[in-house]
């Protein structure tokens, strides 16, 4: 009989919606299964081709990359301290070292691949994510990343129910 691998590294990643509390949770509860840390990953998009078509009209190019850049330098700033925020928050009233996090990331990139990427850096032996943070017209899907993830990953995925 071939054992289980042993799960020590869990990355959580999350896009900060309004439903991702449950799945934090879930993450927390492996982790503490598993005796596990947990590594958050938090992806940012970066400007997609419509809004630098628009900003194209307005300004040259070369303000364009650096708005870009300084803009994106201040969005992952500020995602770094929501994410602590959001950490803090949902850990309030906990003793001290139960929620084994070990590191927060604020990337920007594709959220797929980021988390695909992260896995793999970090050596991941579970990736924990929600199902989606839309719903299309008023049912529940599965979000593009989620899947996309689901078919390309090289270790166990929970997909958490999250709308």
């Amino acid at each position: 009989m071939e054992s289980i691998p042993k799960i020590s590294t869990i990355l959580y990643a999350t896009d900060l919606g309004e439903n991702t509390r449950p799945v934090f949770r879930q993450a927390i509860h492996q982790a503490r299964a598993h005796g596990a840390t947990i590594i958050m990953i938090h992806v940012v998009e970066p400007l997609s081709e419509t809004a630098r078509s628009v900003l194209a009209a307005y300004m040259p190019e070369a303000s364009i990359e650096k708005t870009q850049e300084n803009g994106m330098k201040n969005i992952l700033a500020d995602m770094k301290k929501r994410i602590k925020k959001y950490y803090d928050e949902e850990c309030l009233g906990q003793a001290t070292g139960t929620i084994p996090l070990k590191e927060m990331i604020v990337v920007t990139g594709r959220p797929s691949e980021q988390i695909l990427t992260a896995a793999e850096t970090y050596k991941a032996d579970l990736i924990v994510m929600g199902q989606s943070s839309k719903k299309v017209l008023g049912n529940k899907v599965m979000g593009s990343s989620a899947r996309r993830v689901a078919r390309l990953a090289k270790v166990p995925l929970l997909i958490v129910p999250n709308i």
